[in-house]
């Protein structure tokens, strides 16, 4: 299983950014995005089902919006308003459906400027 992330960079306080990413050597069952700050865990950003349903975190809601494509087993995460404190490294994260376990990418790197 591989998680290929793309996507990510510097902006400014209020710009967007959109990351992407895609995973192969199987079905997956729910997708989504980690971050994590600098001395701080990893915790939720958001996370979409192959059946559509989602979970964002309070600090994202209404600002970020994640989608899904079954067939390409690729999910996006939309940016929008971003704040500086939206900076982290962030980790795109999937469930096989074959084992039920959780995969990570790489991580990409968002810099939000104030």
């Amino acid at each position: 299983v591989q998680l290929q992330a793309s996507g990510g960079g510097l902006v400014q306080a209020g710009g967007s950014l959109r990351l992407s990413c895609a995973a192969s050597g199987g079905a997956f069952f729910r997708m989504g995005y980690y971050r994590q700050a600098p001395g701080k865990q990893r915790d939720l950003v958001a996370t979409i089902s192959s059946g559509g349903t989602t979970n964002y975190a309070d600090h994202v809601k209404g600002r970020f919006t994640i989608s899904m494509k079954n067939a390409e087993n690729t999910v996006d995460l939309q940016m929008n308003l971003l704040e500086p404190e939206d900076t982290a490294v962030y980790y795109c994260y999937a469930k096989r459906v074959a084992n039920n376990r959780d995969y990570w990418g790489q991580g990409t790197l968002v810099t939000v400027s104030s």
